[in-house]
């Protein structure tokens, strides 16, 4: 029973060290948070960095979600289709392809060694990831508004809504491909014929893409791009460190292939960098 406390004990531990870290910083002396009563136009660009910077507001999320979603599935493909952004998409495209053919080969080893990975898998079951995920963004809100910095407030709301921009391809994904999980596979079975044989709900029983690590990583890459060059070199460290540790720990459970964890990781990434995170024309 201590044991179990214990674990549970640790669901916002990795993600409240994360938020204390971000919290020691000196707060701002007065600016109006998000959505407050005489809210002024927020600067285009970060003083600090001199670089950028999306704003986010309560009121703006249901807008700015919609502008992604165009962005993803219909501006996106365009620009593919005139030769724009091949580099990347043929890295994550070649990855996967390439995981998908190992896969049979290496998820052998895991479901053999799976003992090995116990204490990796306590830390790191379903639900403590889940919560981990949630508090992050949920710990920068809270203490935004306590300590009336808005830079808080804004990255728990670009979290949320790089979370809600992949997770809707994610679960695309998955309700097409209908993947089988690993542990469903039988023992001594192989691991191939796996796609178009596993649940019909893309939120129960479709393993590809994996949905915690494109959860992860998409609030993960919000919080170290938003403090990346603020003197915080920790902030980026700390927060991948996490995200790869979750990811890591689908395949260590049999709960993902590493195809699944790679795709998921790189939506998660991709679409919060380079969409959520863009700056607005």
């Amino acid at each position: 029973m201590l044991r179990i406390r214990n674990r549970y004990f640790l669901i916002p531990a990795g993600s409240l060290l994360l938020a204390c870290a971000l919290n020691r910083g000196h707060a701002q002396e007065h600016f109006d948070l998000p959505d407050d009563p005489g809210q002024s136009m927020r600067p285009s660009v970060d003083t600090t960095t001199g670089t950028p910077q999306r704003e986010a507001t309560w009121r703006s999320l249901p807008g700015d979600f919609l502008h992604d979603q165009k962005d993803i599935w219909w501006t996106f493909p365009k620009q593919l289709a005139k030769g724009h952004h091949w580099v990347p998409t043929l890295i994550i495209v070649g990855g996967t392809a390439g995981l998908i053919y190992a896969d049979p080969h290496a998820m052998p080893y895991f479901r053999t060694h799976q003992t090995n990975w116990d204490d990796l898998n306590d830390v790191f079951d379903p639900l403590i990831t889940t919560g981990e995920v949630i508090s992050l963004p949920a710990s920068l809100m809270t203490a935004g508004y306590i300590r009336h910095d808005d830079r808080e407030v804004n990255t728990a709301l670009l979290a949320a809504e790089a979370y809600g921009d992949s997770v809707v391809v994610n679960l695309a994904i998955k309700a097409i491909t209908r993947r089988q999980r690993p542990a469903d596979v039988r023992p001594g079975a192989p691991f191939t014929g796996t796609f178009f044989n596993g649940g019909k709900s893309p939120l129960k029983g479709s393993s590809f893409p994996s949905g915690h690590a494109t959860a992860v990583w998409s609030v993960a890459t919000v919080v170290a791009e938003r403090y990346r060059n603020r003197g915080k070199p920790w902030i980026p460290i700390l927060s991948y460190t996490l995200a790869a540790a979750i990811s890591a720990s689908r395949i260590t459970e049999s709960a993902h292939f590493p195809s699944d964890v790679w795709l998921g990781a790189s939506l998660g990434y991709t679409i919060a960098k380079y969409q959520t995170l863009r700056p607005r024309d």
